[in-house]
């Protein structure tokens, strides 16, 4: 519940980022709630500027994402649902990384989704808190059931 808490208030303004707090698993949350929220500028604030995003077999820079990709991610985190599970956060100084599993399911221009994918996001410690330093995003279509 306080992560919760957390995120909305990170939303209600980009500028409390400042005050992002010690636990990497919240500015991953953060991330995501602003994502679900169309919320580019805390999305983009939570960017670490060397920050990479590894998805689909590409490479982007943070300047690329944000450029290119960033409002599709947008769209879609809005339109579908995604349930992460099997979170595990690893912390070790002043870097941490956070990976997951997901299920997203919901229909996007037109079609059904409904995918199974890993993630997993390196952050590192900052003045402002922890922010992202990389993205690995893979996904496939959900399996049938038996």
């Amino acid at each position: 519940m306080r992560t919760l808490i957390l995120a909305v208030a990170l939303l209600s303004n980009a500028a409390a980022l400042a005050e992002t707090p010690g636990d990497p698993a919240a500015a991953v949350e953060a991330f995501h709630a602003a994502l679900a929220a169309g919320d580019a500028a805390t999305a983009e604030a939570l960017l670490a500027p060397d920050a990479i995003v590894l998805e689909s077999g590409y490479s982007e820079t943070r300047a690329e994402y944000v450029g290119h990709h960033l409002a599709a991610d947008i769209e879609f985190a809005r339109a579908l649902k995604t349930t992460r599970s099997a979170v595990r956060v690893i912390t070790e100084g002043g870097v941490a990384w956070v990976s997951a599993t997901t299920r997203t399911d919901g229909d996007y221009r037109g079609r059904k989704i409904r995918t199974e994918g890993a993630e997993l996001i390196v952050l590192a410690r900052a003045d402002a808190g922890w922010r992202i330093r990389a993205i690995h995003w893979s996904s496939h279509e959900q399996k049938p059931a038996p």
